[in-house]
């Protein structure tokens, strides 16, 4: 069993099939903010706030993190390509987006087995763990600590004062 979020690793979106994996170690150091995302969705949008976030912070060693999905009302149908090419051309995305994955059931990618582990959400003590919609997140301090988990309704500029606290510790 994997012991930290540095364990994990994921294809990038348009990667190709010669490029390696993407370790979450690269990311070390950094606070990230990992979103299950979509592009027919309701909170799609969010892009825009998270690709805000990126670029307000990227320079002080903050990362955002999408990785696709298409278990909540098929919302991410797309192929690769598509969804790359959506993400830019809607919302200028510059931040990391990986390849599509499940966030829930047998198939649920590693990294979010972990994260669902480390942040169970309210009614995680009850065996409800599982990620409820699209654009739910994680936040992750310099250390690779999972601290926070955020609902899909909560946009990502909310966010903004709890990323610059841990940006400010070292």
């Amino acid at each position: 069993m994997n012991e930290s979020i540095y364990d994990f690793s994921a294809p990038l979106l348009n990667a190709g099939p010669d490029q390696p994996l993407v370790s979450l170690a690269d990311f070390r150091g950094k606070v990230l903010l990992i979103v299950n995302t979509a592009s027919q969705c309701g909170f799609t949008s969010q892009y825009a706030g998270l690709e805000e976030l990126y670029r307000s912070y990227m320079q002080r060693g903050f990362a955002a993190l999408a990785f696709p999905c298409n278990q909540f009302g098929a919302q991410e149908p797309g192929a690769e390509a598509e969804i790359g090419a959506f993400c830019e051309k809607n919302y200028g995305v510059t931040f990391p987006v990986f390849t599509k994955i499940d966030v829930n059931g047998p198939q649920a990618h590693p990294l979010y087995q972990f994260l669902k582990r480390r942040k169970p959400g309210m009614l995680g003590i009850f065996g409800a763990a599982g990620i409820k919609w699209n654009f739910t997140k994680f936040l992750v301090d310099r250390k690779g600590r999972v601290v926070a988990r955020y609902g899909s309704s909560t946009k990502p500029e909310k966010l903004a004062q709890k990323i610059e606290e841990l940006l400010d510790v070292l």
